[in-house]
């Protein structure tokens, strides 16, 4: 057997005649540049998360950068992060001329540890970026008691965590402003890149409109230094059908990684999900010691997986110049070399998810 790591051809097929008809609509209306379909994206994003506005910008990364420019975070400023996930959480600093703070995470979620974060708050910190790493929110409760407390603002990276939960409080409700990424393979994904800051703050909304459009409010009018940083109406339309099976999606990711739980947890560390959280599973992520052995014989036998994250941000290079070091953020690092993500994604079958199951006991079981 072949499994793909994800397929979205097969999500493609399965909600072809939807996404077929809106594209034909965008392609009718002439209208490719914002317009309807962006307008009623966001009030269905905004509706979806319980949040009062949302802006869709060109990418997850570009939602970060916004939302930080937003709230003027510059030179000379700290932001307060994890080494543990994609450069661009703490990439958007850097090019702003902040500086990235990193704390190590929590061993169970794989995300920012808040029994580290007061001590690494000062006077310079402006931003904290708690990173919902997988689909898994972080503990957002106490970071923001902690953040409230020290008068910081909270920016949500829940690029992996659309329709994750605390209680009843979705990814993107707990901070000043929560960020989106659309990237194809996110469970809600557009046929390109794509973002979105959600905010309950009309001031932060509002100046995130004229970051996106060069900084202008006006047209040919500009006061203050933006980006272009449009999301398109073609992908707005995809992203509304999509968005209206995001649930049903979720729920076969869930039904997948039931199944792995109970197959695999005698055999490697299954991902906790903490009482009351709400898991999405943009990855199933499982450790285990022997991580390079299992992959190599996975692959032998036509089971793909991925390694999210081989080097912590903190020991890549073009971090050097904060002076962090090996054995600085010790999770962390030993979460790089213990990861594995395995195949999971809706239109799966049951087949093949047995198939990685059956597989990765036969590793263990066989004493490969």
């Amino acid at each position: 057997m072949n499994l793909p790591f994800f397929d979205l051809k097969r999500q493609y097929g399965e909600l072809q005649e939807e996404i077929d008809a809106a594209i034909s609509r965008v392609s009718a209306s002439g209208m490719y540049i914002g317009g309807d379909e962006l307008r009623e994206f966001e009030r269905e994003a905004a509706e979806y998360a319980s949040v009062r506005f949302a802006v869709g910008l060109s990418s997850g990364t570009d939602a970060l950068l916004a939302a930080l420019m937003a709230l003027g975070i510059g030179e000379g400023d700290e932001v307060i992060t994890t080494p543990y996930t994609f450069i661009a959480t703490a990439e958007v600093i850097a090019f702003l001329g902040a500086s990235p703070v990193f704390i190590d995470v929590e061993e169970d979620t794989f995300n920012l540890d808040p029994d580290l974060l007061e001590s690494k708050i000062s006077a310079r910190t402006k931003c904290i970026i708690p990173v919902h790493l997988f689909g898994h929110m972080a503990d957002m409760p106490r970071i923001r008691e902690i953040a409230d407390r020290y008068g910081v603002p909270l920016v949500e990276d829940a690029a992996q965590a659309i329709g994750a939960t605390i209680g009843g409080t979705m990814a993107c409700g707990f901070g000043v402003a929560g960020c989106l990424s659309f990237f194809p393979s996110k469970n809600l994904g557009a046929f390109g890149d794509g973002g979105m800051v959600l905010t309950n703050a009309e001031e932060v909304e509002r100046e995130i409109r004229v970051i996106k459009e060069h900084g202008s409010a006006v047209r040919y009018r500009h006061g203050r230094i933006g980006i272009n940083g449009r999301l398109d109406a073609l992908q707005a339309a995809v992203l509304r059908v999509k968005l209206k099976h995001l649930d049903r999606l979720v729920t076969r990711r869930r039904e997948h990684t039931a199944a792995y739980d109970e197959g695999l947890a005698r055999y490697v560390k299954v991902p906790v999900v903490r009482d009351g959280y709400g898991h999405v599973y943009n990855q199933y992520t499982i450790r285990t010691d022997r991580r390079d052995e299992l992959a190599e014989y996975l692959r032998e036998r036509g089971v793909p997986t991925a390694i999210y994250y081989p080097i912590p941000l903190h020991l890549q290079e073009v971090f050097r110049y904060r002076g962090y070091g090996e054995g600085d953020f010790p999770v962390s690092e030993s979460l790089s070399r213990s990861v594995l993500s395995l195949p999971v994604f809706p239109e799966m079958t049951v087949d093949e998810r047995d198939y990685v199951i059956e597989t990765i006991v036969s590793f263990f079981e066989d004493k490969h």
